[in-house]
């Protein structure tokens, strides 16, 4: 039952709101046929409408006679009857006489009526100041004047309404303009008449002027008698710098604008308030406000403006449930942020505003959001409106957070924030929450780039507590919950059972389809690898010692550089335990190709960095174990040389990890070639750097030239088997090409610094391995004929 009255009670609104509609149509229709009549001054226009019309008059159509026309029309299906075509005489217009245009009528009918009046108020406003400035009148006797001058034009306009509406409309909005400016002296420079009786005054013909627009149903009214009451106060200003008065006379105004926002949807009116409001309080603020006076009367009423336009803007469009067009839109943002703006400046400019930005901020955000929800809860209009108001809300919290609040916070709401409108977007079908979404992404990676460059150099042995304690520090943990963030937007990015907002827009989409991932994979690889660093660059900076010896004038600083050096090759394993760990999701999980290829391309350029900065700062770790620099203060242990292990085992997962690319159906195009080359020179590298090694702990440095040599002719009597039995051509011609280095780096190099022992020795060897690969290809000449181009 209940249902069913609420239903009766809608439908009730409804109707009302349809006969008020029916009205202003009828009157509009009586209007359009007055100035038809106007129009048709010949005979045969005259008797051609009487012809059509059957009446010399325009008729007022009434709610009653239009119900009872649509009741006398079936709407049943019947079949259709046949009758004789009727013709109808087109009502003939003759043209106007011969030098009265258009323009001419516009200017003659309404310009120059619009003009007159405003010449009129401004004549007055001249007189009256005029008169003030030479004392020729008493206070008194200028404002009786004033009254008897704005009263007599008022009734004079009002008179004349029945014959000459328009020129009428323009009397009474003039008259009207004229008390507003007339009381406004009264109260603000005379005190004639008190405060109260001056404010209903100034509500009486606000009220007046709002119900004479209405009534006259003319935008001309409004602008003149509200909008023009706006230079009043500059007209007739004598620098008293009354403030409040200025602010809430413009108040009383904008309040009248907004009764008339409830009927009308005057747009030139609206913009002209607007724009005169906020560049009076802007113009305000900046040449005469003042923080000790001003700063509570500020707040107070640019707080009342924004209100009285934020209703305005909507007043209209949800009783009337018109959509809203992009200028509807601008003027709400406009709104906000202008009040944003002026209201955060003042709060800033004050010792206690200062610290309440955040809640101001957030203050905004839940006007937004209380508007939001009632617009959604009584379904007042379309849903880009509310969506619009919604991320209003989204746009001033995403504010508050740096301006409140410090660092990790502002990353991890940011985050948060951009992953739920994600979720909402994609999931509900919103685009605009979606793409609201995209903006908070770059503002949250931009964000926790500038907290790891602050947070992780920022230690400094004198001072403790700037001490990051590996992993278990709010750095660290903001990097994980940024990652978690992302990861859940990347799955639901990844799931194609919903449809993305920019999936027209195909090219913008792979760019951010392609970001990111791009962006999850950047933090998870960053979280862990500076901890990494800092870890080590940490142990660092608290190896520092001073040694002041009786022989040295100033004292010399040293520090531990085997950590530096630890650094480096750590972070060298992690780059290859990382890239390594993703390829094996991308076979198991992704199937990627594109991810593929950078993936690939990443392990061979950290296969690079380890072959040639990797090595070497293992060397420089063995040779500081083997020399035990100041070994009184820093210890060098056996991990100096078991480091190397440790990272050849995380080089060989890498080299399993670009095999294991190579088997994938996903990956395009023929890599084993590629491979093969990686592989043997980066096992080849390595063992040269191993024999490097095991000659330098065991002191025979002056003899690896001679075993760097005979290992290269070794491995390429090596490369020349394999390459026979798995019948890889590429891989024979490398062994040769790097036989034939060997030899050229054995008579141009090597010969110059050896022994005849380790001469004959060398060329032995080196004989011995050439007849060897010349019998393995006369042997296998046959398989090596026979098989097939890889």
């Amino acid at each position: 039952m209940t249902d069913n009255q609420d239903k009766i009670n809608q439908l009730f609104d409804k109707l009302e709101i349809l006969l008020k509609r029916q009205d202003v149509f009828s009157k509009e229709i009586n209007n359009l046929r007055i100035e038809l009549q106007k129009l048709q001054t010949t005979e045969t226009a005259l008797n051609t409408e009487k012809e059509v019309t059957g009446k010399n008059e325009p008729e007022m159509v009434t709610d009653f006679e239009i119900e009872r026309k649509r009741e006398t029309v079936d709407y049943r299906p019947h079949q259709p009857q046949p009758r004789e075509p009727q013709k109808r005489t087109a009502p003939s217009i003759s043209k106007p006489p011969k030098g009265k245009s258009d323009i001419e009528k516009f200017i003659g009918e309404n310009l120059i009526n619009k003009i007159g009046i405003a010449i009129t108020i401004i004549g007055v406003a001249i007189g009256a100041k005029y008169s003030i400035e030479h004392d020729l009148i008493s206070p008194l006797t200028r404002i009786i004047l004033g009254y008897l001058t704005g009263l007599g034009l008022l009734a004079f306009g009002m008179r004349l309404r029945k014959k000459y509406e328009s020129y009428s409309a323009v009397l009474v909005s003039g008259a009207m303009a004229i008390l507003y400016f007339i009381t406004y002296s009264a109260y603000s420079f005379y005190g004639l008449i008190p405060q109260g009786i001056g404010f209903i005054l100034m509500v009486a013909f606000t009220a007046f002027t709002v119900v004479a627009a209405l009534n006259y149903n003319r935008q001309v009214i409004a602008h003149i008698g509200l909008v023009g009451a706006y230079a009043v106060p500059f007209l007739l200003s004598e620098g008293s710098g009354k403030v409040a008065i200025l602010f809430t006379y413009m108040a009383i105004i904008n309040i009248g604008i907004l009764v008339i926002a409830f009927k009308k949807y005057w747009k030139p009116l609206y913009y002209s308030s607007f724009a005169f409001t906020w560049l009076i309080c802007f113009s305000w603020y900046v040449f005469t406000y003042k923080t000790d006076e001003h700063f509570g009367l500020a707040l107070t009423f640019i707080s009342i403006f924004f209100s009285i336009f934020y209703l305005t803007f909507l007043a209209y469009k949800l009783l009337q449930k018109e959509k809203f067009e992009i200028i509807d839109l601008i003027l709400l943002l406009a709104n906000s942020f202008i009040f944003y703006g002026i209201g955060y400046a003042i709060l800033d400019s004050h010792k206690t505003g200062e610290q309440l930005l955040g809640l101001f901020t957030l203050c905004n955000a839940l006007i937004h959001f209380i508007v939001s929800a009632i617009i959604y809860r009584k379904k007042l209009a379309d849903r880009n409106i509310s969506y619009l108001v919604s991320g209003l809300v989204l746009v001033f919290i995403t504010i508050a957070i740096p301006v409140q609040l410090d660092s990790n916070w502002v990353t991890l709401l940011w985050a948060g924030e951009a992953a739920l409108l994600f979720w909402i977007g994609r999931t509900k079908n919103v685009s605009i929450y979606e793409k609201l979404s995209y903006p908070l992404m770059i503002l949250a990676f931009f964000s926790i780039v500038q907290d790891w460059m602050i947070i992780y150099n920022s230690y400094n042995p004198e001072r403790p507590e700037t001490k990051v304690t590996p992993i278990f520090n709010i750095n660290f943990l903001t990097s994980m919950l940024f990652t978690a963030a992302f990861g859940f937007i990347n799955i639901l990015n990844r799931n194609k059972k919903y449809l993305p907002a920019l999936a027209a827009r195909k090219g913008t989409l792979k760019i951010i389809s392609f970001l990111i991932p791009t962006i999850l994979l950047f933090t998870i690889y960053f979280g862990f690898r500076l901890e990494i660093a800092n870890y080590w660059n940490q142990l660092y900076m608290d190896s520092e010692l001073t040694i002041n010896t009786e022989d040295m004038q100033y004292p010399n600083y040293y520090r531990n550089y085997d950590l530096i050096k630890f650094k480096v090759i750590w972070i060298i394993n992690y780059s290859l335990l990382f890239l390594s760990l993703l390829a094996f999701v991308n076979f198991r999980k992704l199937k990627n190709l594109q991810l593929g290829w950078i993936n690939l391309g990443l392990i061979v350029l950290t296969l690079s960095v380890f072959l040639t900065q990797g090595l070497y700062v293992l060397s420089e770790l063995r040779e500081s174990y083997l020399e035990q620099t100041l070994s009184d203060y820093y210890q060098s242990g056996v991990f100096n040389l078991g480091v190397r292990y440790v990272s050849f085992a995380f080089v060989a997962l890498a080299l399993v990890a670009c095999h294991n690319y190579l088997r994938q159906k996903f990956m395009r195009g023929n890599l084993k070639r590629t491979f093969d080359i990686l592989l043997h020179t980066s096992v080849l590298w390595i063992s040269s750097s191993e024999l490097i090694n095991w000659m330098d702990i065991a002191e025979s440095v002056s003899s690896y030239k001679l075993g760097l040599s005979i290992l290269w002719g070794i491995y390429s009597l090596f490369l020349i088997a394999f390459g026979i039995w798995k019948k890889k051509k590429h891989l024979r011609i490398t062994a040769i090409v790097l036989f034939g280095l060997t030899l050229i780096k054995l008579f141009f190099y090597d010969i110059s610094h050896l022994d005849t022992i380790a001469k004959t020795i060398v060329f032995v060897s080196l004989g011995v391995l050439l007849l060897i690969i010349s019998f393995l290809y006369n042997k296998y000449k046959h398989i090596i004929s026979d098989e097939t181009p890889h």
